[in-house]
């Protein structure tokens, strides 16, 4: 859930009471304890919402503050066995809520952090408005003296990452089903950040460990410190200093810190990509050539008889076979090299939407193999039709 680096003003028309309701201007301090860094006293951008009323509207709980005491009460001092995960930001604990019995998750930012302050004052901001299904709730904060923690819903499941890679003994295995409605719904919350909210929000760090899990698998993005606003008006990007994941990072934005809506569809095409082989983005442990998830992946796109090897091996030869072409299909356009030959988020919903409707049933459907090339099968008027419908 970490980082590492990886190498405008609003003109909207005067806004509806119910509008200014659902509305944040960025270079506003609403934590009276904190003194925003530079990099979010220069933005003057103001962040609104189109709402949607299966995404709940705007009849939300505003965001709690926390005193610290509370929250080392609920993870009982910070002990070592509450420690869910740590990474560069710091730390994040299982606790429960004395005054609600709620279970939560408790992030505490590294208070010697370069970002921390200015990480933490977007999270707060970003999902004090954002609410979406897929996107992780945000139940409240804390920022006593030089203290910075984040509550928020407990995902039980843990994070897709802890599902796909280094799997522990006993963890039942990720089948195609699951996988697709995994991807399916990360990608709808992405679709909410860069389509409902105005000015976009390009989310900059998605990743396997940034896709939390919940009961049923339902996942939810989280860690917003570092999203941006995206381009107004007649601007095409926004250019900053680049920041990311390594094997994650689009390559234009890696190369010239200009970022785009396109550059968060290529991280998704390396998750989409990881979701369908098993593989991580980048894993040294590999051989030359293959430590590369999307350079590895890249040759084999061309072929389309080498679909096949490509499949996670651990669903062993349970999946569609269709199914798997066309997620390829949809895991390639989005690790285009260049971003104007990459789908747009909602495009790349339509179709993992339909995968996901697609049930494979484990009990009749026969197993694939990855050693002989599959054959097409004949396709018949009703795969025409089909076919025409999701792309």
């Amino acid at each position: 859930m970490g980082w590492i680096p990886c190498s405008g003003k609003s003109n909207s028309k005067a806004k509806t009471k119910k509008e200014r309701k659902n509305t944040i201007e960025l270079q506003e301090k609403p934590l009276d304890q904190i003194k925003p860094t530079s990099g979010i006293s220069k933005t003057n951008s103001t962040l609104s919402v189109k709402e949607d009323p299966k995404d709940g509207g705007s009849d939300r709980i505003a965001a709690q503050t926390f005193v610290f005491r509370e929250l080392a009460a609920a993870t009982r001092n910070f002990r070592a066995e509450c420690l869910l995960g740590e990474g560069g930001f710091g730390r994040v604990y299982k606790g429960r809520l004395e005054s609600t019995h709620q279970v939560v998750a408790i992030k505490q930012l590294d208070r010697n952090g370069l970002q921390g302050n200015r990480e933490f004052l977007v999270e707060v901001l970003m999902l004090s408005l954002l609410h979406h299904p897929n996107l992780v709730n945000l139940i409240g904060y804390c920022a006593d003296g030089d203290q910075r923690l984040l509550v928020y819903e407990y995902m039980p499941l843990g994070s897709l990452e802890d599902h796909l890679h280094d799997i522990s003994p006993g963890k039942r295995r990720l089948d195609w089903n699951t996988r697709m409605k995994i991807a399916a719904g990360a990608a709808k919350g992405l679709e909410y950040l860069h389509d409902k909210a105005s000015p976009p929000v390009i989310y900059r760090d998605l990743k396997c460990s940034n896709i939390l899990l919940g009961e049923g698998y339902h996942p939810k993005l989280s860690d917003f410190g570092l999203a941006k606003l995206g381009p107004v008006g007649d601007n095409t990007h926004v250019s900053t200093r680049v920041m990311g994941t390594y094997g994650y990072c689009a390559p234009e934005y890696a190369m010239t810190g200009q970022l785009t809506l396109k550059s968060d569809v290529y991280s998704f095409g390396v998750v989409l990509l990881e979701i369908i082989t098993g593989r991580k983005a980048i894993d040294n442990s590999r051989a030359t050539g293959e430590q590369n998830l999307v350079a590895w992946a890249r040759p084999l796109f061309k072929d389309r008889k080498k679909f096949a090897q490509m499949a996670d091996p651990m669903l062993q030869g349970q999946y569609p076979q269709r199914g798997l072409y066309q997620a390829l299909a949809v895991a390639a356009m989005c690790v285009q090299e260049q971003p104007n030959m990459r789908p747009v988020i909602a495009d790349v919903v339509t179709a993992l939407t339909y995968l996901a409707s697609q049930k494979h049933d484990q009990e009749t459907q026969p197993v694939q193999s990855s050693r002989l090339a599959p054959c097409t099968p004949p396709r018949t008027k009703r795969d025409s039709e089909r076919k025409a419908q999701l792309w």
